[in-house]
């Protein structure tokens, strides 16, 4: 739906309609999920949203949902249906307008909808699935296909056409008009109020204070600690964009010694994210005091963030994958109002934006990079010597996979410093040194990602280098995990 420039928001399927009401939706989509509707804890739909004349689009279990809620009969498949199929259009309007015969789709079901609820007509069929997609006519859809998947080629049309024929929404969430609404709305928040802003280093945060200084100007503060997990040469590249290119008012603290000391001997990841966030809370607090009144903390939260860290108001049913994101309140001990300007925006959206802002392409494209920092890269303890491997075999991968052009093309690119060490051989001598993992995937917005197919002869030249500049390593692996079931980070 962004992708269209139409503006939406995810909310729990089991949000009752007064509170969908309430948002003044121009259309609702019912997302597909892996139950039957007659499971007991089936998530379901307040059907008071069915009836209410705003347009709905079911699609796979929401098209059966549909059917299941309106009369309808939703029985087990002859046959699963999973993967490609083609789907044969009887009527070539309304959700399918433009789209002719026979399209090819990707399914994923076993349930199918058997009979039509009363007052539907058929609108396409598959092989396995007599009724593929229907209508009452009156505005609610279903499709048993998922027209979401780059396997769907005509998805995005099928798409395009309930946002825009059906829903009849105009494209006008586009960067800058969410620019000029996020600074009104900061502006009136703030008022004569003076705002604090971490900087990380990565676009997030330096995106968030671009937006917040377009907002308040001198009112803004920006922090920038240097925990001393920082990548290689981070803490230069950060304050020559955000101070002397955007001229925004930073302070710099290097903390590195009481963030290495508190992690010293260190093993447990959790532990690890627990302490770098408690240090950075007390360093913030601290210079945050020195400046006098401060009355709000601005923070680059993506939606992303509110999703796996099941924010109540988002996914009641999404399981808790991060503990390392501020969201849903207040880090504890922090006594400021929260600004959050990029809290519904995802990570293609905020560069987007970064980009509209002015800001320069290496800030706005830089790869993510975590909030504990290199503590969780560095498997076992953290020390100033193995965190200076890390950082020397993180810069030669990222420095190849620039060189190439792979950059842009994947989501992340990293070193991991494991805590094994390897017996090799190098010139006439034994060695017995440590065991470098390289990690690159692919993503569209870090939900799930996939390694990255790096042509061998790159990664050959990554393993040569890391063994031959970074002392300390004699053997370089490639991690080909995918999310799920692994993550992106290793700790």
């Amino acid at each position: 739906m962004r992708e269209a420039n139409v503006y939406c928001e995810l909310v729990p399927g089991t949000t009752p309609w007064s509170e969908l009401e309430a948002r003044h939706p121009a259309g609702l989509i019912l997302s597909g999920g892996p139950a039957s509707v007659y499971d007991a804890g089936a998530p379901q739909v307040d059907p008071e949203a069915l009836g209410a004349g705003v347009p709905v689009l079911g699609i796979c279990y929401g098209m059966q949902l549909i059917a299941h809620h309106l009369g309808g009969k939703v029985d087990p498949g002859r046959a699963r249906e999973y993967g490609p199929a083609l789907l044969s259009v009887q009527e070539p309007a309304g959700l399918f307008r433009g789209l002719h015969g026979e399209l090819p789709v990707w399914m994923s079901h076993g349930d199918h909808v058997s009979e039509m609820p009363p007052g539907f007509h058929l609108l396409a069929s598959s092989g396995n699935s007599p009724v593929a997609a229907f209508t009452d006519g009156k505005g609610i859809y279903g499709i048993q296909f998922h027209p979401e998947v780059v396997h769907t080629p005509s998805g995005r049309a099928v798409l395009r056409n309930f946002l825009f024929g059906v829903c009849h929404c105009k494209p006008s969430w586009t960067p800058g008009s969410f620019i000029a609404e996020a600074i009104e709305s900061v502006r009136a928040q703030v008022g004569d109020g003076r705002v604090i802003c971490a900087l990380s280093g990565g676009v997030d945060s330096a995106v968030a204070a671009t937006l917040v200084h377009q907002a308040v100007g001198d009112q803004l503060t920006c922090v920038f600690v240097n925990n001393g997990l920082l990548r290689k040469e981070e803490p230069d590249r950060v304050l020559d964009v955000m101070h002397g290119n955007l001229d925004m008012n930073i302070r710099y603290v290097d903390a590195t010694e009481r963030f290495l000391a508190a992690l010293r001997g260190v093993i447990d990841p959790e532990q690890k994210r627990r302490i770098v966030g408690r240090e950075f809370i007390s360093v913030f607090e601290a210079e945050a005091t020195s400046l006098g009144r401060i009355d709000f903390l601005a923070q680059g939260t993506l939606y992303p963030d509110v999703i796996e860290s099941t924010a109540p108001d988002v996914a009641v049913t999404a399981s808790k994958i991060k503990t390392h994101h501020n969201v849903g309140g207040l880090p504890p001990g922090l006594r400021f109002q929260l600004i959050e300007p990029l809290r519904y925006l995802f990570k293609d959206e905020v560069r987007a934006v970064g980009l509209e802002l002015g800001m320069p392409q290496e800030m706005v494209y830089r790869q993510p990079f975590p909030g504990p920092g290199l503590s969780i890269r560095c498997l076992g303890e953290v020390t100033a010597e193995r965190l200076e491997i890390l950082r020397n075999a993180d810069w030669v991968v990222v420095d190849e996979i620039k060189r190439n052009g792979l950059y842009r093309q994947v989501w992340q690119s990293f070193a991991v410093l494991t805590p094994l060490e390897t017996v090799g051989v190098m010139g006439d001598y034994r060695t017995y040194a440590n065991v470098v993992a390289v990690r690159v995937v692919t993503s569209e917005d870090a939900m799930t990602a996939d390694w990255a197919r790096v042509p061998y002869e790159v990664l050959a030249r990554i393993s040569n280098r890391i063994v031959n500049e970074v002392k300390g390593v004699n053997r370089v692996v490639f991690d080909i995990t995918s999310k799920p079931p692994g993550t992106i980070e290793w700790e």
